[in-house]
């Protein structure tokens, strides 16, 4: 317990303690609004069909436009990228409430919705890039960086534990829209002060001429036998599945709970397992070096396997719960370590774009299972949906079984051309001991 705690002040250290504050509350609207979106859509509307369209854009707009957002942050810097970006996405988000207020068509409202999904900042990735930037930057050793992975990672866990639970409590207290509305004010003003927060410094673009592969020419050579861009592929197709997994769950769980006569415990067990999947997370900076991620994803892809298997024949509300907090114990050790393995075999120069195409194939997996899902469940019962998610995780494993995983970085970590320079002012929140003079 106590290396774990020491491990995570040498995370602040770098980061300095305002950065994560910031990252989590310009993080919890990209969880709100997809499920605001929804709910505020099917409560003006009055159709769930125009409320899944409009959540579909959000989504669409979100998984095409999220990689460009990633290179040009690559490109340009994260400051000025994620300026832009948290001005439009406020501006789309409160367009949104008002068209759907207004009881605008379905085509303007999703066109709407595509914008507000295209113009979402990022920050969860581009945190981690920061992050770990600062973390090669300091020299830091690699349980460092692990537990740079695993604070990021909780973070992402629980923001999207608490952004739908803030809807859910918007929409019972008061109306929807308010929570759509609370989500445009968050990521105007915290979107903001992530851009311009000091250590936005450290990954301030790098220069067209060392972006050009995905990794150094050293490492594509013809007789190298670990492929790199084979384990960032094999990665990517198994967060699309670990994104099918939460939305089979997620039709599963709704489709049982609604069987039981108890809908509205849906959200309430979906957040069990967030809960226990932030806590497992964040136990996991504690782990030693010599469980390596390859052994890290193994052992994630089969518990994730072992512990969906139960929701095959799960038709009870307590043991529902029962079974998808224990899953939920399998589902950051995953996140985190597709993002580290995704982190140590790019070029520093293409990780934010690598980051982000990563969280996009996430998304992209849910929206998928969210459709094909709610189909199953309605013709074959919750196991149908649930089968989908036991598939998957079946899958994953595989995946993670069959890809070579390289021991050790393939690239040598750079940081940004546009860092900042010897004897930097030191940062409000004590950041600047990571930069200042190196």
């Amino acid at each position: 317990m106590v290396g774990t705690v020491n491990t995570y002040r040498r995370v602040i250290a770098l980061t300095g303690p305002l950065l994560p504050l910031v990252s989590f509350l310009a993080r919890l609207p990209v969880a709100m609004s997809q499920f605001g979106s929804f709910l505020l859509v099917a409560q003006t509307s009055g159709s769930l069909a125009t409320a899944g369209i409009v959540g579909g854009a959000l989504s669409v707009g979100q998984v095409l436009f999220g990689p460009v957002l990633g290179w040009l942050s690559d490109r340009h810097g994260q400051r000025r990228v994620v300026l832009a970006a948290a001005a439009v996405n406020a501006v789309a988000t409160a367009a949104l409430v008002a068209g759907a207020l207004a009881h605008l068509a379905t085509v303007p409202l999703a066109a709407i919705g595509a914008l507000t999904g295209a113009s979402v900042p990022l920050i969860g990735p581009l945190a981690r890039t920061r992050s770990v930037a600062l973390a090669h930057r300091a020299k830091a050793d690699e349980s460092v960086v692990g537990a740079v992975h695993a604070l990021e990672g909780t973070l992402d866990e629980v923001s999207f534990v608490f952004g739908p639970a803030l809807v859910g409590l918007a929409a019972l207290l008061a109306h929807p829209a308010f929570a759509l509305a609370a989500a445009a004010g968050l990521v105007a003003v915290f979107g903001t002060v992530y851009a311009l927060h000091p250590t936005a410094a450290v990954t301030g673009g790098y220069p067209r001429t060392e972006s050009g592969g995905g990794f150094p020419a050293r490492d594509r050579g013809a007789g190298s036998r670990v492929r790199p861009p084979g384990v960032v592929h094999a990665v990517r197709g198994s967060l699309f599945l670990q994104g099918a997994m939460f939305g089979a769950c997620q039709a599963g769980i709704t489709a049982l709970t609604i069987r039981l006569g108890v809908p509205d415990q849906a959200a309430v067990v979906y957040s069990a397992m967030g809960v226990v999947s932030a806590v497992v997370g964040i136990s996991l900076g504690a782990l030693p070096a010599r469980f390596g991620l390859r052994l890290r994803w193994r052992a994630a892809t089969g518990a994730a396997l072992v512990f969906s298997a139960p929701l095959l024949v799960t038709d009870g509300l307590w043991p529902l719960y029962v079974v998808v907090t224990v899953l939920g114990a399998a589902y950051a050790p995953h996140l985190i370590t597709a993002f580290a393995l995704t982190e140590r075999s790019v070029e520093p120069a293409r990780l934010s774009a690598s980051m982000a195409l990563a969280a996009s194939c996430l998304v992209a997996g849910q929206a998928t299972a969210l459709v094909a899902c709610g189909r199953l469940a309605e013709g074959y019962g919750p196991a149908g949906a649930f089968a989908v998610a036991v598939g998957a995780a079946a899958v994953c494993l595989l995946l993670a079984l069959v890809t070579e995983v390289p021991a050790a970085r393939t690239h040598t970590a750079r940081v940004s051309v546009a860092g900042p320079r010897a004897g930097s002012a030191p940062a409000a929140d004590g950041s600047a001991a990571v930069y200042a003079g190196r």
